[in-house]
């Protein structure tokens, strides 16, 4: 087996480990029990045994387990990475005085919604169904029943009494009356908790790993209305946002039954009644064969649609549509887009929750999708700009991960490549979409996310391979979370009811987080407000939220990224010695003092509208200003003059005349 030769070497360190004397005993006989050995070793040892299996065997399971749990640790390490490459990715493409702030909205939501997912967010994702539903009917007519978001209280604040296991010895004496079949059943309904159904991991880990996704999500809404939110409000929406949009929709999606009595048999095997169980999903798209391998509905979908809810409901930035914005430094966006694809091996090969060939086969396509993408994106751009953009090949990048993230655990490489090309080229279209329909996605999170997550999701659909994932899942074809045929011991892969569900899913979620997340920006700013003012957006949000900036070059100088002015003049930029570093001062005459004042002053205020030439060139050296006279330092006198001359005539609409006084 492929799982067998992913953990030989550790099998071979764990059965020297676990059984020595076994490898001298006779056939057949049972290995003695080693105290030197953890008691989580001598629990595999001791279940190995009293299901019949030799020392050998029992070392080899125990080498699977704790591989599996190594390649989750690691895997859960590689998504918290994305973190700090989001803050890059995200902070290079916003403007210089906004860098900070960016990268705070994705750095913040690992402390707020890394609290949140312990206190109460895994216990509604992944929770015991609170309330059934029906949306459809299987072939018989029955409905098929699921939740849209879960509840057990066993799982809030992660108590160490649902992660310790219990013994039959210690049921029996809370519970004196029980003996046998009914101990062994009360006994694995106290321990339901204790690992994910269906798979080897501890509930700590699984609630970690997950937690990850929680955290992530959130953040990379941020994107769609980043450069123009407080800072509070911001921790408000995340907090809500994470509890009403992101655990219903995970739990819908990715949610078990945990009670041992839920198991039902896997389609399919031929074997009897009660042999080959499976924990059956919980969720409500997932009862309805609704596939979605690391996220594409529940973070993609849920992001980029969340986000374009926030933009059409909140004000653009100032100066959108009318300036230029330019990010701040590509050197960070390229450096983000790196760790995100690298980060990227863990949120998709750990998705498989074994060390197996699922995450073998995860890890593969992420690979081919991303790369596929970001060239698809890059000779797109290049074609109709005429240039290949470093920004254009890192959203093509991150383009590709996104798309790939739904089919990851089920498609080949062929099938990522063409959903990599598609994803690219597709999220280009829908970014350059925004500047003909006007909303403001700051940093195209509904263009890359939401579009790229819609296209994935549909696109899994229709490259599935049933005997890809049977083999790298190491399950029989009847237990594929998918629409499946299943004929005696035949199982095949049914295309068009698993297409059709993979549209209304996403369709689900969609409407779904655009709904919820409209409700919750609009209470957030009828209340307290969302967005800065004006004037806190020109200073910039790491000023005006942080009071710190993320680059510090020292004096000062006109911001051109905006090409909106501070609200106050600033001291001029300090110039380089030599005849034009000199203190002048330029005299107006033919308008009052008054007047002056306020025609300058109004002129420093943000606009929707560009400065004006002669008001770059003369803004950078100008220092202060009394009555009629402006004071300059440094620049050349003459152009100054007949600069200012012009500003201040256009801006009174009546001539004015210039004298430099030295």
């Amino acid at each position: 087996m492929l799982r067998l030769a992913l953990s030989a070497l550790t099998a071979v360190v764990l059965g020297l480990a676990l059984a020595p004397a076994g490898l001298a005993q006779e056939p057949g006989k049972k290995a003695e029990p080693d105290p030197t050995k953890t008691p989580a070793m001598m629990a595999d040892v001791k279940a190995a045994e009293k299901a019949g299996v030799d020392a050998g065997a029992s070392a080899t399971t125990a080498a699977h387990k704790y591989s599996d749990i190594s390649w989750m640790l690691v895997s859960c390490a590689l998504v918290m990475l994305m973190m700090p490459g989001l803050a890059l990715f995200y902070g290079g493409m916003a403007r210089r005085k906004n860098v900070l702030g960016t990268m705070m909205h994705t750095m913040v939501a690992l402390a707020l919604v890394g609290v949140q997912w312990v206190v109460i967010g895994y216990a509604l994702a992944f929770g015991a169904p609170l309330k059934k539903m029906s949306i459809s009917s299987d072939a018989d007519g029955k409905p098929i029943e699921g939740s849209v978001v879960g509840f057990s209280k066993e799982l809030m604040f992660l108590p160490w009494t649902s992660a310790v296991p219990v013994t039959e010895e210690q049921v029996a004496k809370e519970n004196p009356g029980l003996t046998g079949e009914d101990l062994t059943k009360a006994t694995a309904e106290r321990n339901k908790f204790n690992a994910f159904p269906n798979t080897n991991l501890p509930l700590y880990l699984h609630a970690m790993f997950q937690g990850m996704f929680a955290i992530i999500t959130v953040a990379l809404v941020s994107g769609a209305f980043a450069e123009r939110v407080k800072f509070g409000a911001y921790l408000v929406f995340a907090l809500v946002w994470t509890t009403v949009v992101y655990d219903p929709l995970a739990h819908m999606v990715w949610s078990f039954e945990w009670s041992p009595a839920a198991k039902v048999d896997i389609a399919g095997t031929g074997k009897p009644a009660g042999e080959a169980m499976i924990f059956p999903a919980a969720g409500l798209l997932g009862v309805n064969g609704a596939i979605d391998f690391a996220g594409g509905t529940v973070v993609h979908i849920a992001a980029g649609f969340s986000g374009l809810a926030a933009v059409l409901l909140l004000r653009r930035r100032v100066g959108y549509g009318k300036q230029t914005f330019h990010p701040n430094s590509m050197v960070l966006t390229l450096l983000g887009a790196g760790m995100l694809w690298f980060g990227w091996f863990g949120f998709n090969g750990g998705s498989a929750l074994y060390s197996n060939g699922q995450a073998i086969s995860a890890f593969t396509v992420t690979q081919v999708a991303a790369a596929a993408a970001g060239l698809s994106w890059t000779l797109t751009e290049w074609l109709l700009k005429g240039k290949p953009t470093a920004l254009g090949l890192a959203s093509g990048m991150v383009a590709g991960l996104v798309a790939i993230t739904p089919a990851s655990g089920f498609v080949a490489p062929g099938g990522a490549l063409v959903i990599g090309l598609v994803a690219g080229a597709a999220c280009y279209g829908a970014v350059l979409l925004k500047g003909v329909l006007g909303y403001d996605d700051s940093l195209d999170a509904f263009g890359v996310h939401g579009v790229g997550g819609l296209i994935g999701a549909i696109l899994t659909g229709i490259f599935v391979s049933l005997p890809l994932w049977a083999y790298g899942a190491e399950m029989p074809e009847g237990a594929f979370p998918g629409k499946t045929d299943v004929e005696g011991t035949t199982v095949t892969y049914n295309m068009s009811s698993q297409l059709a569900w993979q549209i209304k899913a996403s369709l689900i979620s969609a409407v779904y987080a655009f709904v919820a997340t409209g409700v919750i920006v609009l209470v957030i700013d009828k209340t307290i407000g969302f967005t800065v003012t004006a004037k806190d957006e020109t200073i910039g949000l790491d000023l005006s939220q942080h009071g710190e900036v993320g680059f510090d070059y020292g004096g000062g100088g006109l911001e051109e990224s905006t090409g909106a002015m501070l609200p106050e003049p600033k001291a001029a930029l300090t110039p380089p010695n030599g005849p034009l570093s000199k203190r002048f001062t330029v005299t107006v005459e033919g308008a009052d003092p008054a007047t002056l004042v306020k025609a300058w002053t109004a002129m420093c205020q943000p606009g929707e509208t560009p400065p004006s030439p002669s008001f770059k060139a003369v803004y950078p050296y100008f220092t202060t200003m009394t009555g009629n006279k402006f004071r300059f330092r440094g620049g050349d006198p003459v152009a100054l003059r007949n600069e200012l001359q012009k500003l201040l005539s256009a801006a009174l609409k009546a001539p004015v005349k210039t004298t430099v006084e030295s």
